[in-house]
């Protein structure tokens, strides 16, 4: 005997096919960017402020250094791309699906 049981969404309570509180959750984070300087005066990116629980760091950093072709780290709620892209990263973002006015540049 087969039975297909939904997968229930902990937070919201809809099936999981039709569950949104991820994009719920990627409008209302304040994602803030600024430039860093590391040792030996290299430049570089930083975007703080997402959740580690609701994004996935590691797809998101990701797809940035596919992007602008570039080394980075995803770590506790932050992503550093190496170099500074703070001029095309808040477009590449909102192409991502985050909202534009929760993004705050530096």
């Amino acid at each position: 005997m087969v039975t297909n049981v939904a997968v229930i969404c902990n937070t919201c309570g809809l099936p999981d096919d039709l569950c949104a509180c991820g994009e719920l959750a990627k409008d209302s984070t304040k994602i803030i960017i600024r430039l860093e300087t590391r040792r030996f005066k290299k430049k570089g990116t930083m975007i703080e402020g997402l959740d580690p629980k609701i994004n996935s760091l590691e797809t998101v950093a990701k797809d940035l250094k596919n992007k602008y072709a570039c080394g980075g780290t995803a770590k506790e709620g932050y992503i550093f791309l190496q170099g500074d892209h703070r001029d095309t990263i808040k477009d590449t973002l909102v192409s991502l699906g985050f909202a534009e006015e929760s993004i705050e540049l530096h």
